[in-house]
């Protein structure tokens, strides 16, 4: 299987991330493809260190909704890593824009 066999989607910068009511400024670094297998798309990445989000979260699963200057989505932290950095992860809508078709993606 080459690199080529699973082209990812993404978005690198900032965000608000709403937490239990709570929005926050972030940043993020996303990635997402269409899985054939189960017919849906899935988006996942890490939030960079955000003290905030740390205090609210408390290093337990969470269900949230992440905003780009592209798109919103409904998604759920994670456990952190041993840097303090959340992943997050999401099905169907990315909070990013996607390519629909072969021009945008080769062109």
């Amino acid at each position: 299987m080459s690199e080529h066999d699973h082209e990812e989607d993404g978005y690198t910068g900032p965000a608000k991330l709403l937490v239990e009511g709570t929005e926050l400024d972030i940043e993020v670094e996303l990635r997402g493809h269409f899985q054939p297998i189960d017919g849906y798309y899935h988006w996942y990445g890490r939030v960079k260190v955000n003290e905030q989000l740390s205090a609210l979260a408390g290093g337990k699963k969470k269900k949230v909704e992440i905003r780009t200057p592209e798109a919103a989505a409904q998604g759920e932290l994670s456990d952190p890593d041993p840097w303090d950095r959340y992943r997050i992860m999401g099905t169907s809508t990315p909070p990013f824009t996607v390519p629909t078709t072969l021009e945008a993606i080769n062109g």
